[in-house]
């Protein structure tokens, strides 16, 4: 297997190049099938002690990568390759340089690469992890992660969220926007939006999306420059209370994400109570083509909070969006306007990035128990809300990183004391 597909081109053709699958964040695989759990069959979970885990990509068939890194101000990443199913190590990168700590990316590049964002840092690897190039950007700021655009270039941004606690801040109250060319990592194009991003990029096609604090943002990678979109700077932002967005997910002609993002750097191995915005928290959804905002609340209870993007199935047209600070997960019908209307909703402590299989209407989301200090994995039937399987995953803190599936009926796990494989078996 190897070079790229027609979707997403600049990405190496797996099942699960980059985070949330690719630069749509769908969350969805680009091939295979879902878990497809039937009657007579569990979940089984082996895992291994990772601090600090971010997230895991995939290459070829058996190429499992798993990103980590440790704290602090001066933080380092490395990237290791992973076996498929004991979780051992294979192979480890060298220490990578870093910066001020929040969790970056890496991703599976059409080239064969595999590229890394972390701190003020970018690092291009061989598939051996063997360090190629490693560029230091221009702000000190964390860069969280990046996308591949099509014709291979990187699009990446600082990230202006408030940082743990005895991590210098920066006054700046702008995000610039860069475009990297993928053999060197020399910046060719750059863009400054007036106000702060805290959410990770998103992208359809050469279109850049990034929420703002206030506005979503388009640039266009066109012919070596990058524009800002003049017409575009939609404001979801509008009711007192109401705190920042997270990531975008683009789909069915909008981009979709969750607000009140205030106060995630007080994560206490649990997102539950943890809330600081008073408005209550909203599905928002912007028209790409009019940039027409709607609001929907998840629960309608203030002092909600999340770090992560919702789920759009577009084939049931349903989104579904949840509040981790008040263990609220709901899904909504999506009218032919796009409009919502509840659909289901349940009482479940949600924090990570779900997975989506649409084949199975399958939806793997977590769920934190206080009182054992155990998160588990739940897997949801996406129409009805009904529990199709859980699991303990071995973790005593909540993800509130990011889930990938496996080769075949499996799926990763990570959070940052560890990484899991979980997978399908028949009850004995």
């Amino acid at each position: 297997m190897g070079g790229a597909t027609g979707d997403d081109p600049g990405y190496w053709p797996s099942r699960w190049p980059g985070e949330d699958g690719g630069p749509r964040r769908n969350e969805t695989p680009r091939t295979g099938r879902g878990l497809d759990i039937r009657l007579g069959e569990r979940l089984t979970v082996t895992t291994r002690e990772a601090i600090v885990a971010t997230m895991v990509v995939l290459r070829d068939p058996g190429e499992v990568y798993l990103l980590r890194h440790t704290g602090g101000p001066d933080a380092i990443s490395w990237v290791e390759r992973i076996h498929p199913t004991t979780l051992e190590v294979i192979e480890r990168s060298p220490d990578l340089a870093g910066g001020k700590t929040w969790p970056g990316g890496v991703a599976a590049h059409a080239n064969g690469a595999i590229y890394v964002a972390f701190g003020r840092h970018v690092h291009r690897l061989g598939a051996d992890l063997q360090t190629v190039v490693t560029r230091t950007l221009p702000r000190d700021r964390p860069y969280n992660s990046f996308v591949v655009l099509p014709d291979g270039h990187l699009a990446l941004k600082d990230f202006g969220g408030t940082l743990p606690m005895g991590i210098e801040q920066t006054d700046d109250d702008s995000c610039e926007l860069l475009v990297l060319e993928p053999e060197q990592l020399g910046t060719v194009a750059s863009v400054t939006l007036p106000e702060r991003s805290i959410a990770r990029v998103s992208a359809d096609g050469d279109d850049v999306y990034v929420v703002g604090t206030h506005h979503l943002w388009r640039a266009r990678w066109h012919d070596g420059a990058l524009t800002l979109d003049p017409e575009f700077r939609p404001r979801y932002r509008t009711i007192e209370g109401q705190t920042h967005g997270w990531d975008a997910v683009l789909a069915d002609g909008a981009a979709w994400f969750l607000d009140n993002g205030d106060g995630t750097e007080g994560f206490a191995g649990t997102f539950a109570g943890r809330g600081v915005s008073p408005a209550p928290l909203h599905l928002v959804r912007v028209d790409l083509t009019t940039g027409a905002v709607g609001l929907t609340e998840i629960c309608g209870l203030p002092l909600g909070i999340v770090a992560n993007p919702p789920a759009v199935d577009v084939g049931r047209r349903i989104a579904i969006g949840y509040d981790s600070a008040n263990g609220v997960l709901a899904a909504f019908d999506i009218d032919g306007a796009g409009g919502t209307t509840p659909r289901w909703s349940r009482e479940q402590h949600h924090a990570c990035h779900p997975i989506l299989y649409p084949d199975t209407g399958e939806l793997v989301t977590n769920d934190h128990d206080a009182e054992r200090m155990m998160d588990q994995l739940v897997v949801l039937d996406v129409e009805t809300g009904t529990e199709r399987a859980r699991v303990d995953t071995g973790s005593p803190l909540q993800s509130v990183v990011f889930l990938a599936p496996g080769f075949d009926r499996d799926l990763y796990y990570v959070a940052f004391p560890s990484v899991a494989r979980i997978h399908v078996e028949r009850d004995d």
